[in-house]
This record gives C-alpha cells, structure tokens and sequence, in this order.
C-alpha cells in the first residue's frame, strides 16, 4: 500500500533528475561526434526541455514509476513477513527482542532488499535503455514492452540482470538502514512496529 504509493510518486517526480543522471553518465562512453557534452545537471535538464520538449524530461517515466513502486512494496513486504517468520522461529530471542532487535532486522531487510531488486532490476534495466535512446524520427523503442521484448531477442533473459551486484550493492545498505531507522522510530513513538 503506502510502500507503492510513497515509491510512485517520489519516482514520478524525480524522473527528470534520474535521466540527467543516465544521460550524463552515458555521455562519455559515446564516440566523440554523438556526444551531448551536458555542462552539468541544469545544463542537461534544460537542453532536453529545450531540445527535445519538456515532456521528455519524463522518458523513461514508466518504468521507473513501475521499477520505484515494485521495489517499495517488496521492501516493506517482504522486510514484514521475513521478520515475523523470524519472531515465530525464537532464533533471536522472544519477540525477536535480542540484540534490541536489531539482528533481526538487520536479516529481514537484507532479505527483502535481495528480493526486491531481483523483481526491480528488470526495470533497471529497461528505464535505463529507454533514457538512453539516441532521438530520431523513428525511435529505437515505442516504449517499455517493446524495450523489454526487443532487448530479450537481441541478448537473451540474463540482460534484465544486468548490473545485479551493483544495483544489490547499492540497496542493501539503504534498505537496512531505512527500514530499521523507520521500525525503531516507530516504536520508540508509537509502542508498536511499523514493520
């Protein structure tokens, strides 16, 4: 629920920040003469809004909306019922509580961030493709089927993984300390878990 919502928007309204991310980084590894040469990030956001239009600040947007709220809702799910299978085991202690809780949280957000990026990487993979598309009259994908099916034919499944151990490397340490940070804030407030 609120892991989608919260995932969602905060994704929509960074879109425009992550394809200058993508386009920037992209930008050297291109031969000399297809280089954009963006200055900085307000350089790159203003040339695709004045290039391209405005509206293409958003390339990319549906797969990174779908990518963000995926992820969001595997976090917190799977961080929840990894941990109360965890309390019902009685491996850390009754209710969890040895340690203040924190092993146990530790493992269960390690888990869910293994998990929701084995479900996000695909999309990773494909927003990424999407923000780098060279603009032409007849674009190298129509949108995020067609990029997922296109990219499949050319270098089979195991490319919608590519960069898994980065990305992972990336999540893990977010995933475990936001979602323990999140959990014993709660609790500290409220007496009772968020997670």
């Amino acid at each position: 629920g609120m892991g989608c919502i919260s995932g969602g928007i905060g994704s929509f309204v960074g879109t425009p920040s992550e394809l200058a991310l993508v386009r920037m980084s992209a930008d050297s590894k291109l031969p000399p003469n297809e280089r954009r040469n963006y200055k900085n990030v307000i350089d790159c956001v203003r040339r695709i809004a004045t290039e391209e239009g405005p509206t293409k600040l958003w390339r990319g947007a549906t797969p990174t909306v779908t990518r963000a709220t995926l992820l969001s809702a595997c976090q917190m799910g799977v961080t929840s019922e990894i941990k109360s299978k965890l309390i019902q085991s009685g491996v850390f202690g009754q209710n969890g509580e040895y340690g203040y809780g924190l092993p146990i949280m530790f493992c269960a957000t390690l888990c869910s961030s293994f998990c929701a990026n084995i479900v996000a990487n695909p999309f990773d993979v494909v927003k990424s493709r999407l923000q780098n598309m060279q603009i032409s009259s007849t674009p190298q994908y129509t949108g995020m089927a067609d990029c997922f099916v296109k990219s499949v034919k050319a270098d089979g499944i195991t490319v919608l993984f590519a960069g898994f151990t980065p990305a992972f490397i990336k999540l893990a340490p977010y995933t475990v300390i936001s979602l323990t940070l999140a959990d014993k804030l709660t609790r500290a407030i409220t007496g009772k878990d968020a997670l």
